[in-house]
């Protein structure tokens, strides 16, 4: 199944442009969570995407770098999209870290070709062709999410005292191993282990007595 990208409203391309940008960016996201991100060369991009040439990427995204950071971006909109669709809809922060707990877990499920593609850039960012700061942001869009959350239920009193960083880090450390836990069994029960992640730590943030 190829993911579908939608471009235009973002970048103010025209038609043309927007429909050929998200072409080959649904490819490279399909090649990589195929093949790796070793072997997603703009020539299988090409053939996977019914391209002439590699030229056409070229034109599109001049460089590695502008691909990648083209794949991340659609991506992480993606990502965004889901976890807006399935945990808005409360102010409460610890029914809000619940909520997001358990979409992130979902979405394992529910994405796995974004999945892949976000653990192989991940793991390749030290790719001098790549684009250099996709390590970064992927780690900073996780951890920062959570962080935001813990750091505003602090300041309402819906959480304890504790380092937000510290917390926040730790839960995308608990993403993470439902991720690996996923990918070693896939008749894994995700929903019982996002049930089990989220309410330790509901447990751990509340507010001591």
């Amino acid at each position: 199944m190829q993911v579908e990208v939608d471009l235009q409203p973002e970048l103010g391309l025209s038609v043309t442009e927007a429909a050929r940008r998200a072409q080959i960016i649904s490819a490279t996201i399909a090649t990589i969570a195929e093949l790796g991100y070793r072997k997603a060369s703009f020539a299988r991009i090409k053939e996977r995407a019914g391209l002439s040439s590699t030229r056409i990427i070229g034109y599109h995204f001049g460089t590695k770098a502008g691909l990648i950071q083209g794949v991340v971006t659609a991506v992480l909109g993606i990502k965004e999209k889901f976890l807006e669709e399935r945990a808005a809809g409360t102010s409460d922060r610890v029914e809000m870290l619940r909520a997001l707990i358990e979409t992130e877990v979902a979405f394992l499920r529910d994405c796995p070709e974004c999945v892949r593609v976000l653990r192989e850039v991940a793991a390749n960012a030290s790719d001098p062709e790549g684009w250099a700061v996709s390590g970064a942001l992927l780690e900073g869009f996780l951890v920062g999410k959570f962080e935001r959350i813990l750091r505003q239920g602090q300041r309402e009193g819906a959480f304890g005292e504790f380092a937000p960083e510290i917390v926040a880090r730790t839960i995308a450390h608990g993403i993470d191993g439902a991720a690996e836990a996923y990918a070693a069994d896939p008749s894994l029960d995700l929903d019982t282990y996002a049930g089990e992640l989220a309410a330790l730590f509901e447990r751990a943030t509340a507010p001591r007595s």
